[in-house]
C-alpha cells in the first residue's frame, strides 16, 4: 500500500476538512492518509509553508504521495516544485489526475490570454508567499538554473 500524505494552505483548507472526513479515505485507493499540517483555519496559512515540507516528505522519502489542497494550486505546485526530486502537478478534473494534459487549442487560447492580462496584485499576503518559496529556492542543493 503506497504512503500517502494530506495538508492544505488557508484556501484549500476546508476542502481538505471534508476530504479527510470521507472515512479516512481521501487518498488514493483508499490508502491511509497522514494529515501533515493545520488542524484549525488559519487565514494567514500561506502555501509554502504546507507545500515544502509535503514535497520534502517525498523527497526524503517518508511518503510516496501528497495531497495538497490549496485555493488555485498555482503557488502551492510552484513551491512543491522547488524541491529536488519532486514532481508537482496541478489538477483540477480526473482525466488531469491521470495524464496531464486535458485542454484543448481553444481552451488554451483562452488561458493563455488571461495569463496574459492577468496582473500581480502585490498583495502584502501574497509578497510574503512568494518570499518563501525563493527562501527555499535559494535554499536548494543544487538550483535548477
Amino acid at each position: 500500500m503506497i504512503r500517502v500524505a494530506i495538508d492544505a494552505d488557508h484556501g484549500g483548507f476546508d476542502m481538505k476538512t471534508q476530504l479527510n472526513s470521507t472515512g479516512g479515505s481521501a487518498c488514493a485507493g483508499g490508502a491511509p492518509c497522514v494529515d501533515f499540517g493545520n488542524k484549525a483555519f488559519d487565514p494567514n496559512g500561506d502555501y509554502p509553508d504546507f507545500a515544502i515540507p509535503l514535497a520534502r516528505s517525498v523527497a526524503e522519502g517518508q511518503v510516496d504521495r501528497v495531497v495538497l489542497v490549496c485555493g488555485s494550486g498555482v503557488g502551492a505546485s510552484v513551491a512543491a516544485n522547488k524541491i529536488n526530486g519532486v514532481r508537482a502537478a496541478l489538477i483540477h478534473d480526473n482525466y488531469s489526475a491521470r495524464q496531464g494534459r486535458t485542454t484543448g487549442v481553444a481552451v488554451a487560447w483562452a488561458c493563455v490570454q488571461n495569463f496574459l492580462s492577468a496582473q500581480f496584485s502585490g498583495a502584502e499576503g501574497h509578497r510574503r508567499r512568494l518570499a518563501k518559496v525563493e527562501q527555499a529556492e535559494r535554499a536548494l542543493p543544487h538550483p535548477r538554473r
